[in-house]
């Protein structure tokens, strides 16, 4: 237990302007409020709060954060108030307790949207102040270290889960990797005990063998810095169990095939002598190739700055190395907290929003639907390692690997992202589905009349550009429905010759059931309702001039039922409900590459990939959409038309007939356009499947004695 003067002595040792009298003050005060409270294992509560205080101080952080600490489970567990702190610490202090206390009032169950939504307070109170994420994974860091006292199994994995997928990715976020890997290790051991013991017996029994090995090492690589003139220190250190074991099941190997157990840390003086030493280094040992990394040229997001090679060592041992400056291993060790209130002023240190990384989870926040997804998309930005890449002024945007030009428009911003058409890596048009690399440029195409495709979520990987999809698809679906329904009801109107005027919709809103004009077009637009049941209604005695289905226009979400059973069209990359015509001229089928063309009071227009058609669009890149089937939801019939010339002779037609019925095609319209003595030529539409089962009744056809040859028409 830290006794009172040595807490103080703590504090002041790094910060000479703390308050001594307030630290006293709140020591006393947390002791008394938590009075005989205990914790699962028996000791006082006090010491929970008192030991945060101790790993804060341990981070050098200043004497508010630390007053925050002894202070933080008063208000959840006492009967103190934020007014009694206000008044007793002042408000900022108070404001930091509330900040943390509000954290902790949903009680963490393994619902998932109990535990998003404690997420979604995290970052909303962590970009008022980021000191508070810092006593929250300080007070999680000491709750790991005595989760064993919990007698539960159950919750006991479920905080160390929450803890893996949460905080030890917050930490390293923040630069704080020790107490990101203390985390990490402690919630390993009670996920897979029987994995955590193997490897750190076998880490031990390691560490013996190799004690001799890493002194020479050391000394070695102190010998090579010397005679390069550079004063370095050098730290050898076996790698930590979760970490080992990351690296097996990426590998597949066992732990004695891992070749970089012990990784080495070089301290020079400066920037220059880093880049000195690693020269040094490089010319002695042969380096491994794909092993280096300069983080100091292209600094990581949360300010880490070093060196990363791989060489094989002075014995033949592939060994890891870094190197850093003793700046930039304060800041690989302390995170934000190496420059904190008492190095660089209040104003700059306090406010959580200077960190790229936080904003950018805020924009999620504010695009997300809910907690559960604003959970899932900053997962996604938490999980990946980096790729760097550049805009056309040299500005750097650093991503997740897997990151596309689509996530690069979303991180410059999000009017680029919403608007943009096309993409140019190193000065080449790319598709905009191309994995970045380290170093590119890329530049960016928009269009205001371009929005998001809804497809681009199926390869974006960014949760920025995710939320700011699903965004899209929400709001602005609607506005596309509605617009398209009025579209199609003056067709309508226009076609039925009945003079059209949203006045005549709205006075029939109670008939049609709807709450108002939009609510109609909306449906419309959707397929939720004919529009010939609105004409219906507006004018009594309206009546359908024959059959006027046309052009297969079929809506997505109710679809027209035929002679068998039919699903949803299966497209993917098209908003849900969207109506959709298939192309007359080059007729598509499932399996096909496809495209899809906006079309005026008509939603979107399929093609095939080739349709000469599509030459008209070539200027007008902001009407194509990316669509593609879904195969494995494919389930309507699709007409196809072939062109078929057949010998004029007695029962020749009867075998067209029959081939295509025996391989399951059904002949709906059958036109002969030219006669002769010798030859028919006729055209047939065929219901099918899919261009793999058009391409099977063709080919059966082809081999029919009566039949000279067949095409597909496609316009």
């Amino acid at each position: 237990m830290i006794r009172q003067y040595e807490l103080v002595e703590r504090v002041c040792s790094y910060d000479p302007m703390a308050d001594e009298q307030a630290l006293n003050s709140a020591y006393i005060f947390a002791m008394k409020a938590h009075g005989e409270q205990t914790r699962a294992s028996g000791d006082p509560y006090f010491l929970h709060p008192l030991e945060v205080a101790g790993i804060l101080t341990d981070m050098r952080l200043d004497y508010r954060t630390i007053i925050t600490a002894l202070l933080h489970d008063t208000v959840e567990d006492t009967s103190t108030t934020i007014e009694d702190i206000n008044k007793v610490f002042g408000v900022e202090v108070g404001g930091l307790v509330d900040g943390v206390t509000k954290l902790t009032r949903i009680e963490l169950q393994s619902n998932r949207t109990k535990q998003a939504e404690n997420f979604r307070k995290l970052f909303v109170a962590m970009a008022e102040d980021i000191r508070v994420l810092l006593v929250k994974l300080a007070d999680r860091l000491h709750n790991m270290r005595t989760l064993n006292f919990i007698a539960d199994v159950d919750k006991r994995k479920r905080i160390a889960t929450e803890t893996m997928d949460i905080y030890a990715p917050l930490a390293e976020q923040i630069g704080v990797q020790g107490i990101r890997n203390e985390l990490e290790d402690l919630a390993f051991r009670q996920l897979n005990a029987d994995a955590y013991e193997t490897i750190e017996r076998r880490l031990e029994t390691l560490s013996r063998q190799d004690t001799n090995i890493i002194d020479n090492i050391i000394a070695d690589l102190t010998e090579t810095c010397a005679e390069a003139g550079l004063d370095a220190r050098i730290e050898g250190r076996t790698k930590a169990p979760y970490s080992v074991w990351l690296k097996m099941q990426r590998k597949n190997v066992t732990i004695e095939q891992l070749p970089d157990i012990v990784g080495f840390r070089l301290i020079v003086p400066s920037e220059k002598d880093c880049y000195v030493a690693l020269g040094a280094i490089h010319c002695k040992y042969p380096a491994l190739p794909g092993r280096f990394k300069d983080f100091i040229s292209t600094s990581k997001p949360n300010k880490y700055r070093s060196l990363h090679t791989g060489v094989v060592g002075p014995k033949g041992e592939r060994i890891e190395i870094q190197i850093r400056t003793e700046e930039m291993h304060e800041v690989a060790e302390l995170g934000v907290a190496a420059h904190w209130i008492y190095k660089q002023g209040e104003s700059g240190a306090r406010d959580g929003m200077r960190y790229r990384w936080v904003r950018e989870f805020m924009s999620i926040l504010e695009h997300a639907a809910g907690p559960e997804e604003f959970l899932e998309h900053t997962k996604l930005e938490m999980y990946q390692d980096q790729v760097f890449s550049f805009t056309p002024k040299g500005d750097l945007i650093a991503l997740p690997n897997g990151a596309t030009p689509i996530d690069f428009a979303f991180a410059v911003h999000s009017e680029i992202g919403d608007t943009c058409v096309a993409a140019k890596i190193n000065g080449q048009l790319c598709p905009l589905k191309t994995p970045l690399n380290n170093g590119d440029q890329v530049q960016i195409e928009i269009s205001t009349n371009s929005t998001p495709s809804p497809e681009w979520e199926e390869f974006v990987v960014t949760g920025k550009a995710k939320a700011a999809i699903r965004r899209f698809v929400r709001q602005k679906g609607r506005q596309q429905f509605v617009s398209l329904g009025k579209e199609v009801l003056k067709k309508e109107f226009r076609v039925a010759r009945i003079s059209y005027s949203e006045q005549q919709i709205a006075d029939k809103l109670d008939a049609l059931q709807y709450d108002n004009v939009d609510d109609v077009f909306f449906a419309v637009g959707k397929g939720n309702i004919d529009e010939a049941r609105i004409l219906r209604v507006v004018c009594p005695g309206y009546k359908p001039l024959g059959d006027t289905v046309s052009d297969n226009v079929v809506p997505i979400s109710c679809g027209r039922k035929s002679r068998k059973t039919v699903d949803a069209i299966a497209l993917k990359g098209l908003i849900p409900g969207l109506a959709v015509h298939f192309a007359r001229c080059c007729h598509p089928l499932p399996g096909e590459r496809i495209v899809g063309i906006v079309t005026t009071g008509k939603g979107i227009t399929i093609h095939t990939i080739d349709c000469e058609t599509l030459e008209n669009f070539q200027a007008m890149p902001e009407l194509w959409r990316d669509v593609t089937w879904d195969m494995e939801q494919v389930g309507r019939i699709h007409v196809s038309r072939l062109e078929v010339t057949l010998a004029n002779e007695p029962n020749s037609l009867a075998s067209v007939c029959k081939t295509v019925g025996d391989n399951g095609g059904n002949i709906i319209n059958l036109k002969i356009s030219n006669r002769n003595l010798l030859f028919f030529e006729l055209r047939l539409d065929v219901e099918v499947s899919s261009v793999r089962h058009l391409t099977t009744i063709i080919a059966a056809l082809r081999t029919t004695p009566v039949i000279t040859s067949v095409e597909r028409d496609q316009g």
